[in-house]
């Protein structure tokens, strides 16, 4: 089973102070504009190094915690793939993923 926290869950009810955090999230979309479930979604760092990975859940949503600095998000699906660059600071940083 996977140690990853549930992706939908809100942060604040969990206790999570995300003044000290640095929260990378977001939610995966087809070309339409729709959620899209069961996503691997991966972190990779400035060097584009793999840093860790999630799935999305029913709703498209994921979440990464993470250190302040480069990011890139990458969505990996069978009906398609995306991708997008993230300077994440202290805080939540919204990253959206379009499948293509």
């Amino acid at each position: 089973m996977c140690g990853a926290p549930e992706q939908g869950n809100d942060l604040s009810t969990e206790g999570i102070d995300t003044a000290k955090e640095t929260v990378i999230q977001g939610i995966v979309t087809a070309g339409d504009g729709s959620p899209v479930p069961s996503v691997f979604v991966r972190l990779l760092d400035s060097n584009g190094e793999f840093t860790a990975e999630v799935v999305s859940s029913a709703t498209g949503q994921f979440r990464f915690f993470a250190a302040p600095g480069e990011w890139t998000v990458r969505a990996l699906h069978a009906s398609g793939n995306g991708q997008t660059a993230v300077s994440a600071d202290k805080g939540v940083n919204q990253a959206s993923l379009v499948l293509a």
